[in-house]
């Protein structure tokens, strides 16, 4: 069942971000003693990647574990590589609330705040 590391993989969630997933793994009824949050870079958006946030109650034989703030964080081999050093925020303004990325590694991104270029 994946690998335990907080050194390989720098994922740092804000306050709000954690409340928000402790919410949505409430409301989903995931134990945070084996479900968590799967963090995940895809193909697709509009710059090239985009960034999928999951509830899900196991992680996978290859995902990476970060254990963070009372739950787990899965990350796939694929997304490991763009996941170095991102944000996890969860911000609410007048066009709507929703979890927003920090990524230092993007060379581009645009106006949607989910989607990068690496």
């Amino acid at each position: 069942m994946g690998t335990t590391s907080q050194a390989e993989l720098a994922v740092t969630m804000t306050a709000a971000a954690v409340v928000e997933v402790r919410k949505f793994m409430e409301m989903e009824k995931v134990s945070p003693e084996v479900g968590g949050l799967r963090v995940a870079v895809q193909p697709g958006g509009c710059s090239g990647f985009k960034y999928s946030l999951l509830i899900e109650d196991k992680p996978a034989d290859d995902d990476t574990i970060v254990l963070q703030d009372g739950f787990k964080v899965f990350v796939d081999p694929f997304s490991m590589q763009y996941m170095s050093g991102i944000t996890v925020d969860y911000v609410t303004s007048m066009q709507g609330s929703g979890f927003t990325f920090k990524n230092p590694n993007a060379t581009g991104g645009c106006g949607c705040g989910s989607s990068f270029t690496a």
